[in-house]
């Protein structure tokens, strides 16, 4: 119980200053906007109660907001793609369910499985944050290729780094 708390602490301390000090100086043309401390979130086990998952999204997005001077737009793409999770878990169940304990890592459940179930959060997190960013649907289609590439690259971004720990 213990090494599981400074592992995950581990984690997301590393992700947030990854955001921080590296991602957030990637910018291509404004449109590609990679975003991976959502990793934090996609990491947890399945078993996290989803009192406790609302928390570490909403934490997770506030202390990004902090940083980056925006106001609540990532706590609250961060507490949207949280409160998603168990659905999307639910509507990607592998056919035996998930395993206690089992991180929900491409090592534990696969690479076409990861790749579906980050993607789907990827997407609800970028399309509520970029939204929230503009407030307006006047540049709809502009924002959704914001959407797309910067999902695409953070997606990729993500798989290397499942990749990274694979093979640790």
């Amino acid at each position: 119980m213990i090494n599981t708390f400074i592992k995950y602490g581990i984690i997301v301390i590393l992700l947030i200053l990854l955001q921080l000090l590296l991602f957030n100086n990637i910018q291509f043309s404004g449109y590609i906007n990679p975003y991976v401390y959502i990793m934090i979130i996609l990491l947890l086990p399945s078993t996290t109660p989803s009192w406790l998952l609302l928390i570490i999204s909403f934490l997770t997005g506030l202390i990004i907001d902090l940083f980056m001077g925006s106001p609540g737009m990532h706590a609250s793409a961060t507490l949207f793609a949280g409160f998603s999770r168990p659905y999307v878990l639910a509507l990607i169940a592998p056919r035996d369910g998930y395993e206690s304990g089992k991180e929900l890592s491409m090592l534990d459940y696969g690479f076409r499985w990861f790749v579906v179930y980050a993607s789907i959060i990827v997407l609800i997190h970028h399309t509520a944050l970029f939204y929230l960013e503009v407030f307006r649907f006047s540049g709809f289609f502009r924002t959704l290729l914001r959407v797309i590439l910067s999902s695409t690259f953070t997606i990729a971004f993500i798989l290397l780094a499942e990749r990274y720990r694979k093979g640790r």
